[in-house]
């Protein structure tokens, strides 16, 4: 999935001509705090909420003031990891996207990034959880896909992390079915080290389902 299909069509941007009064009234409505300013179709930056309280005269345009705006942006065609990436990084609530010319197209927000990655990770399908904890030369999502498909399961999702103070890698497995006993004996035959498995019984999908409702309804809030 790539930026140019996460464009909100309602969120808007902030002129110069505008006062940090709409900008913050904007903010509040769409549960933001940050808003990209945009001259035509030049993209100036992003200001927050923190910046607007600082400049203690809200009822003026923003243009009247010598702002230190920082820039962050997406090129329409990078992929949502990226995305993810940009808001990590700096503790963004949208990400401006911006053409191959550098010109303003329109935001993600960060709660329709989260609904589209839930999409992506097949967070609503009913299955099982699996963590393993192996070296990172032993790490090979294809022998692993082998043995979960030896036992008549699909993989859904897959997520790799390196915690801190660590030189192993944690891999957590979406698989398609609730019962895992078979795919958990086989990996134990081939020793990778299970640090986890979850929901082997038979209320995995009302489990999942609600889980999923409750991930939707904190993103409308």
């Amino acid at each position: 999935m790539l930026a140019k299909d996460l464009l909100s069509d309602v969120v808007p941007a902030l002129k110069t001509s505008d006062t940090g009064l709409r900008a913050l009234s904007w903010m509040d409505i769409f549960r933001i705090s940050h808003l990209p300013i945009v001259n035509n179709q030049e993209f100036l930056g992003l200001i927050s909420d923190t910046d607007i309280y600082d400049l203690n005269m809200a009822d003026e345009p923003i243009g009247n003031h010598k702002l230190s705006l920082f820039s962050p942006y997406v090129v329409y065609d990078q992929h949502i990891y990226d995305v993810m990436k940009l808001i990590a990084e700096h503790h963004l609530t949208v990400v401006p996207v911006l053409n191959e010319k550098k010109e303003y197209l329109g935001l993600i927000t960060m709660n329709e990034l989260l609904y589209h990655f839930a999409e992506m990770s097949a967070l609503k399908d009913p299955g099982g959880l699996i963590v393993l904890e192996l070296n990172q030369n032993d790490y090979s999502l294809t022998h692993i896909a082998q043995i979960v498909e030896g036992n008549d399961a699909k993989i859904l999702s897959a997520y790799v992390s390196s915690p801190d103070q660590s030189t192993k890698l944690e891999v957590t497995l979406k698989i398609n079915r609730t019962d895992l006993t078979s795919i958990v004996q086989t990996l134990n035959r081939y020793n990778y080290n299970i640090k986890a498995s979850y929901m082997e019984d038979q209320n995995m999908d009302s489990f999942y389902s609600n889980r999923y409702e409750s991930f939707m309804r904190f993103l409308n809030i």
